[in-house]
């Protein structure tokens, strides 16, 4: 892409059971989609791109009607739900050799749209990354907060260079897209292979609205599964857990062998045989347990991946 010239923008647009709010989100980017053209900032034939992961309501529906009244405004609609993070990558791979750049930003527009421009004239400063960062999480929930802090501080222990208070609000040039196709993992955590490619990037920084209509569909469920995949996608440290923990149980049973040794000899209310059988069998069951689980969530990674089922399927898409 010639800096000079300005470059063909697509927005994509993950939806799921967006119907109470999309018909706001496509006219107010629409507008400001529109907004960039006439300053000069984008090509006029840039567009939106909405990717219906399966819903079950009008959200499909109402892509079709606003596409048909503005061409500017396309659409791709998967088979099934198959999560945020993979409807993501339908849309940015559907459309990788159709644009220079493209800005992703979740249907609720809690994203600050107006941040674009500022992302654009990064990218035409020679960044291939543009990460939208939040200023604070004051808007946030106490719970949410603290476990939005705990997670990013986990994931930079564990070596992973994610950028902090980042979601998926961020600007990709074309090359960085196409680089995006050859990272063919299932478990899927975008915010940890963006900072993995090594491409310049930099950080625009605004303020999280709160959501106009609808509800959030990132339960805390969804939630959790996201960071938990983030973790053992990107970090060993589960696994070093269950070594450290085995150390652990070594020097505690040493200090119960001393203990019962002690008791035995010293005290005669001991009742024999209880607290050297008990309380060794059920310490040890609990780590057993414990480390069993974290083992077999990285064999089922692995099961995943080795397997090679493809991550979305298309349906109907609207150029």
């Amino acid at each position: 892409m010639n800096n000079n010239n300005p470059p063909k923008l697509a927005i994509v647009i993950p939806c799921y059971n967006e119907e109470a709010v999309l018909a706001y989100t496509l006219d107010h980017l629409r507008q400001y989609l529109q907004t960039l053209i006439d300053n000069h900032k984008i090509t006029p034939d840039s567009f939106l791109y909405c990717v219906d992961d399966g819903s079950n309501d009008q959200t499909w529906s109402i892509i079709t009607t606003q596409h048909q009244q503005f061409p500017n405004i396309k659409g791709l609609k998967l088979t099934k739900n198959v999560g945020h993070q993979n409807a993501l990558l339908a849309g940015l791979l559907s459309i990788k050799n159709k644009i220079d750049c493209v800005i992703s930003i979740d249907a609720d527009l809690q994203d600050d749209v107006s941040a674009m421009e500022a992302m654009l004239d990064q990218l035409k400063a020679g960044y291939d990354i543009v990460y939208g960062v939040r200023t604070s999480r004051q808007k946030d929930s106490f719970f949410k907060r603290v476990t939005a802090l705990t997670f990013y501080h986990i994931m930079k222990k564990s070596g992973a260079d994610i950028v902090h208070n980042h979601a998926d609000f961020r600007l990709l040039s074309q090359r960085v897209i196409a680089s995006l196709n050859q990272y063919k993992e299932r478990n899927l955590f975008l915010r940890g292979i963006f900072p993995l490619m090594g491409y310049r990037s930099t950080q625009v920084y605004y303020e999280r609205h709160e959501r106009l209509l609808g509800q959030s569909k990132y339960t805390l469920k969804k939630m959790i599964m996201l960071a938990w995949d983030g973790i053992t996608s990107f970090s060993h440290i589960p696994l070093s857990l269950i070594l450290a923990l085995g150390v652990m149980s070594f020097f505690l049973s040493i200090v119960m062998m001393i203990w019962i040794f002690c008791a035995k000899i010293f005290t005669s209310s001991a009742v024999p045989g209880w607290a050297s059988i008990m309380i060794p069998l059920c310490f040890m069951g609990g780590i057993q347990l414990l480390s069993i689980g974290i083992i077999g969530e990285y064999m089922a990674k692995v099961y995943l991946e080795v397997k090679r089922r493809p991550r979305f399927i298309k349906e109907t898409e609207l150029n």
